[in-house]
């Protein structure tokens, strides 16, 4: 047996940053391509190393700065899990407190450091599983290997923490901003739940979910017709 105490592992923060890809009408998150070893050119969820003078939720803000240039309040993130496999990182023991982001706006991408490339990738479900993409490039998320580390399991954490909680805490509609429409949250619950908006029923969406949502306004509508009311989230 082995009775080897660990310790100084190294200790890193990941983040599963989602936003609202409003062309195709989908909730999307965050991937970089890692410019470094280990697993260089692999596509991974956004890290960075714990500094010895901050906290994690103050290193999760300080990753959101880092690489996609935003500066967001606290309120923005939750702590999601802590992931301890001995085997997550080839070499060496590293230890991801994983937090997730909701971020109300997309702004223009920059890679940065420790990364070539930074993308949305859109989620949606195919065959009972889930399913990541941007242009070409697709992830399946039953396949590990596919993504760096541990990044996987993670992802499908976030994703499955967030289905778990569609029907009391749907924090998840913050990627829709200060308001949204029905519509728009059944897009984003039905990503999560595998179906399409159109079958879930506005109607009985509205009477379950009520307590939920308050009414605030009305959108303002480009062609005619009678605008769809607006609400944003009570918790």
């Amino acid at each position: 047996m082995d009775s080897k105490i660990v310790a100084r592992p190294l200790v890193t923060i990941s983040n599963v940053i989602w936003s609202f890809n409003t062309e195709l009408h989908r909730p999307q998150l965050l991937l970089i391509k890692r410019a470094d070893e280990p697993l260089k050119g692999k596509w991974a969820l956004p890290e960075t190393l714990l500094r010895s003078h901050e906290s994690a939720d103050a290193a999760c803000i300080r990753l959101i700065a880092d690489k996609i240039g935003l500066q967001v309040p606290m309120s923005s993130t939750e702590q999601l899990a802590t992931f301890t496999d001995p085997n997550r990182v080839a070499g060496s023991r590293a230890l991801s407190l994983a937090y997730m982001t909701y971020l109300p706006s997309t702004p223009k991408l920059h890679p940065g450091y420790g990364a070539t490339d930074a993308q949305w990738f859109t989620l949606s479900a195919d065959q009972h599983q889930y399913v990541i993409s941007h242009d070409r490039q697709q992830f399946i998320l039953t396949t590990p290997s596919d993504l760096a580390f541990d990044h996987v399991q993670i992802i499908n954490t976030a994703i499955n923490r967030i289905k778990n909680k569609l029907d009391y805490q749907p924090g998840i509609l913050h990627i829709l901003g200060d308001s949204f429409t029905l519509r728009q949250a059944r897009e984003v619950f039905a990503a999560f739940l595998g179906t399409t908006p159109d079958k879930i029923d506005n109607s009985n969406f509205k009477k379950t979910h009520n307590h939920l949502f308050k009414e605030v306004g009305t959108a303002s509508l480009q062609h005619s017709g009678r605008p769809p009311k607006l609400f944003k989230l009570n918790c």
